[in-house]
């Protein structure tokens, strides 16, 4: 198997269908939730919407660098999102998560090997395997926190 189809594997285990690594995934916890539970805050805590839709926008930058586009995504940015305020707005922001994420791994499933060792971008930000694999694991931390946010939430 090639390693790009490996990585884009991993990738949608996080997302959309794993249970390996951390015996679920954004899919099963936040498929059937109700709005107002993802919005509810918790303390200081981010909210389950806050931290899906934060995993989504990183996704989506780098998707656009994907298809050719500049890499125009900013870390102070990454938290401002426009309000859910309904579950109509909930299920239309998962449907646009579960798609990207899809295409997101469609994308690393389809390039060459070869290209997972070539610059991402700019050298500063390392290559297209250490941005890929940081995706995976920069959504896996946040997977924890809605996990843990859920809990205190509906138990």
């Amino acid at each position: 198997m090639k390693n790009t189809v490996e990585i884009a594997n991993r990738f949608r285990e996080t997302i959309l269908n794993g249970t390996w690594i951390a015996n679920t995934n954004y899919k099963h916890q936040l498929e059937n939730l109700d709005w107002k539970i993802a919005v509810t805050p918790v303390k200081n805590l981010n909210t389950i919407s806050i931290l899906a839709q934060h995993i989504h926008y990183y996704i989506n930058g780098i998707n656009n660098v994907f298809k050719g586009g500049l890499l125009d995504i900013k870390d102070k940015f990454s938290f401002d999102f426009p309000p859910i305020t309904s579950q109509e707005d909930w299920q239309t922001f998962l449907d646009k998560f579960w798609n990207s994420s899809e295409e997101f791994a469609s994308f690393i499933e389809q390039m060459p090997d070869e290209k997972l060792d070539h610059v991402f971008v700019d050298e500063k930000y390392g290559t297209y395997k250490r941005n890929i694999e940081a995706m995976i694991e920069h959504s896996y931390y946040h997977l924890g926190q809605i996990v843990l946010i859920k809990k205190l939430l509906t138990q």
